[in-house]
């Protein structure tokens, strides 16, 4: 048996305790209310000459009422935890995951703090992840100044492969626009029919900071749309060199600007704190690259875990609400003990004069002494004395004619 709802919830936890509190108190209110009782009637005068006054000691049904009170109040609590007790077993079939991986393209990513440089090194490790993660769906976003994109796949290969085809040098805008490649991965999430029904991954690996829109607010609107956001930060504070790579991959020397400067890629602050932001407001978690690893393999491994214990198909306790059955036992001990009196009811009038007219009480009454001339009219009454009369007169004449 288990409870709808979670009693190590704060809130829940108070207010199991105010209930256990009200019975408690209703309970010891009853006891106290029985001891007053019993000492205001030891107050009053003798215990033997008290049962001689009273008619009826009404003292366990008054202890009956309260115990069928307490053990109602208990049932309705319990019933309001709302009890279920296991039924049955389902099969949940496995849950799809959906990724979208936006890979910065940015020529910042030729740096070579990590072997053979980063985008290299980020290309290799998102092919690893998608073989790691066998039955997801994956979509791919490439970016610099503008986006590029591949449509969500179950072949894993062709976005590999896209990947791969891709260089720093191929992006025909430079820089690095990362609320448009996170817009453009929201759009090839709500392009797919089936993805609404799917958990939603962003994975964004990128090693700049967006200077042109608002990253944080679109990641906003993806954690309102169920999809999270998870992020490499690649590079840090530390100022790197970015190499010239020409059309055929190769190292040519080092970037530099107009006035012959080099040209260096580091992270500011306000930048580590917007992909911060980003992963946190999706509800996402924020990876950074160190010891010559982008951190690619960490998210990998996260994803790998979830679809293993929380994404797999597994067999589910069915539960069903039992609540009825408490709620019907207290409603019954709340019948009960509203037809429960304290006292045996008194006769009523009617069976009091029903009692008066049967045949016993009717011989009762003529058995009684009758009263002479009652219940005889005027008429009968002097006819009753003329007769009296006559047989004084009579007695009369008959002493006369004897003397």
């Amino acid at each position: 048996m288990r409870f709808a709802y979670d009693f190590t919830s704060p809130y829940v936890l108070i207010l199991s305790v105010a209930c256990a509190l009200l019975v408690a108190g209703f309970a010891a209110l009853l006891v106290v209310s029985s001891i007053r009782r019993a000492r205001a009637e030891r107050r009053f005068g003798e215990p033997k000459l008290i049962e001689r006054l009273l008619s009826f000691d009404s003292t366990g049904r008054r202890a009956t009422k309260g115990a069928l009170l307490v053990i109602a109040l208990l049932l309705s609590f319990l019933a309001l935890a709302r009890p279920q007790f296991g039924r049955g077993t389902r099969l949940i079939p496995a849950t799809t995951l959906d990724v979208v991986i936006v890979l910065d393209y940015s020529k910042s990513m030729y740096a070579r703090d990590i072997a053979p440089n980063r985008i290299a090194r980020a290309k290799a490790e998102v092919a690893r992840l998608i073989q790691d993660l066998p039955g997801a769906r994956f979509a791919a976003v490439a970016f610099a100044g503008e986006p590029m994109s591949f449509p969500l796949t179950t072949d894993g290969a062709a976005i590999a492969q896209f990947f791969r085809a891709l260089e720093p040098n191929d992006m025909p805008v430079g820089g690095t626009a990362t609320a448009r490649a996170l817009e453009r991965a929201r759009e090839l999430l709500a392009r797919d029919p089936q993805s609404k029904d799917h958990v939603r991954v962003i994975l964004l690996v990128t090693d700049g900071e967006d200077l042109e829109g608002d990253p944080v607010k679109v990641a906003q609107d993806a954690g309102a749309d169920g999809a999270r956001i998870d992020v490499v930060q690649i590079g840090g504070r530390a100022p790197e060199v970015i190499p010239l790579v020409n059309e055929e991959g190769k190292v040519t020397g080092s970037r530099k600007d107009d006035e012959g400067h080099l040209l260096t890629t580091e992270l500011s602050t306000a930048g580590e704190a917007q992909l911060a932001q980003v992963a946190q407001v999706s509800g996402g978690m924020l990876v950074r690259a160190e010891k010559g690893q982008t951190g690619i393999d960490q998210i990998s491994r996260s994803l790998s875990k979830m679809m293993k214990e929380e994404l797999s198909e597994r067999v589910e306790t069915v539960f069903a609400e039992a609540y009825a059955w408490p709620l019907g036992a207290a409603l019954l001990l709340f019948m009960i003990e509203a037809m429960i009196p304290e006292a045996p009811a008194r006769p009523s009038k009617a069976s009091t004069l029903a009692l008066a007219m049967t045949p016993d009480s009717e011989q009762r009454r003529n058995r009684g002494p009758k009263r002479r001339g009652v219940g005889k009219t005027a008429a009968e009454r002097r006819d009753q004395h003329t007769q009296a009369d006559l047989k004084r007169d009579g007695k009369g004449l008959k002493v006369r004619a004897r003397a």
